[in-house]
């Protein structure tokens, strides 16, 4: 549920709003594919410089402990026979979609380790903070054809900090999802169930609960062309037996799909799965996506690890295929277009950046509620140059 502030402040706007709404910029960014064809651009491989954890109860914690350990099933043994159905619903916790986390959870980090940073505040000052998604979301643009984005942007102390927006017409398919959907992403959980352990060389145990606020999370520093990076993703496991032990090369995404049978079924999951599999991997520098391939019955029969750096192998002769360089010049592009745009550092001033397939990004510009993001407890905390965040901050205070 949404909080009882959160929702005064909603209420508070909806005849406020043609106010906050000051001008619709006339700046606008084109995503057709064949603009950003050209050389791959520089992109500095991320570095971990931190985690964090949530748990049972979203709680954050600035440690390790909800990180999970790969364990397959051995490789020469019986092949897989995981019942994804298996605990539906009735030992199924998720995450109350409702409640707005914007960047809070990744802020709260930045508020703890700021002074720590290589570089420190002056490198903070020339960098992107993110989550990891919405960049992810930014490579696939140019190929994407049916789900538009709006990102949210605010400068701070010369920090320009995007957080996404839930679209009316993603929040409409969210409230009217239908049971089936639900189910299949209970799926994807329940997988990730069967293939990890709590500790080292322990054994999965899928009989509890899939509880979908814990989360460990990898905090990474990289840059894209002269774009400094600080994102945060969520992170499925830790590979004990990797060959580098070194996050995130040691990191394993895991992921679930229906099974193919023909030629046409595998080009088409090339095409548009692989497409978010890789830039959702390549971006924080993980090695390998595991697949899960589900019978109609629900049950994942055989498992396919797909090297990120060999997926666009797939598509690479298919004229209707994506191209890596393509996403990584749009998304460099379009983080030039809002380092532009944004150019009065004002936690209160958001501009919109909003986007529907077969457009242009366009910018709007808002003062204050609904749209403004970073919560005064982080405002507050870096303008007086507080050391840590307060002890149990309000989602949106």
């Amino acid at each position: 549920m949404e909080s009882k502030e959160g929702k005064r402040k909603a209420e508070d706007t909806e005849v406020a709003e043609p106010r906050s709404k000051l001008l619709r910029s006339s700046a606008s960014l084109r995503t057709e594919p064949a603009l950003y064809r050209g050389p791959f651009p520089f992109y500095r491989r991320p570095s971990e410089v931190g985690c964090f954890s949530l748990d049972a109860q979203r709680r954050y914690h600035g440690d390790a402990r909800a990180l999970r350990y790969y364990s397959p099933p051995p490789a020469h043994g019986p092949g897989p026979d995981f019942d994804l159905r298996d605990g539906y619903p009735d030992r199924y916790q998720p995450r109350d979609e409702e409640v707005r986390e914007s960047l809070d959870h990744l802020l709260r980090w930045v508020l703890e380790h700021r002074g720590r940073l290589e570089g420190g505040p002056g490198w903070l000052a020339g960098a992107i903070v993110t989550w990891r998604g919405h960049l992810t979301k930014l490579l696939t643009t140019p190929y994407e054809r049916q789900e538009g984005w709006q990102l949210a942007a605010s400068r701070f102390q010369g920090t320009l900090y995007l957080s996404e927006v839930e679209t009316p017409a993603a929040r409409a398919q969210r409230l009217t999802r239908p049971p089936l959907l639900r189910e299949l992403m209970y799926m994807g959980y329940k997988f990730e169930q069967y293939m990890c352990a709590d500790k080292p060389g322990g054994s999965p145990d899928p009989s509890g609960e899939v509880n979908t606020n814990v989360a460990f999370c990898s905090v990474l520093r990289g840059r894209l062309g002269n774009h400094p990076l600080l994102f945060s993703g969520e992170v499925d496991c830790t590979d004990p037996q990797a060959p580098s032990a070194q996050p995130p090369a040691c990191y394993v995404e895991l992921k679930t799909s229906k099974e193919m049978h023909s030629p046409g079924q595998w080009r088409g999951f090339y095409r548009h799965k692989l497409l978010k599999w890789w830039a959702q991997s390549f971006l924080p520098g993980v090695p390998n996506v595991v697949a899960g391939f589900r019978n109609p019955e629900g049950f994942v029969c055989s498992l396919k690890t797909f090297p990120t750096m060999e997926m666009f192998e797939h598509v690479r002769n298919d004229r209707d295929g994506w191209n890596p360089s393509v996403c990584m010049n749009f998304c460099a592009t379009f983080l030039s277009f809002a380092q532009n745009t944004v150019v009065q550092d004002d936690p209160r001033l958001v501009h919109l950046f909003s986007w529907e397939p077969g457009g242009p990004v366009t910018v709007s510009v808002h003062q204050d509620a609904p749209y403004t993001f970073l919560p005064t407890w982080y405002v507050d905390a870096l303008t007086q140059d507080l050391p840590s965040p307060p002890k149990t901050p309000s989602p949106k205070d």
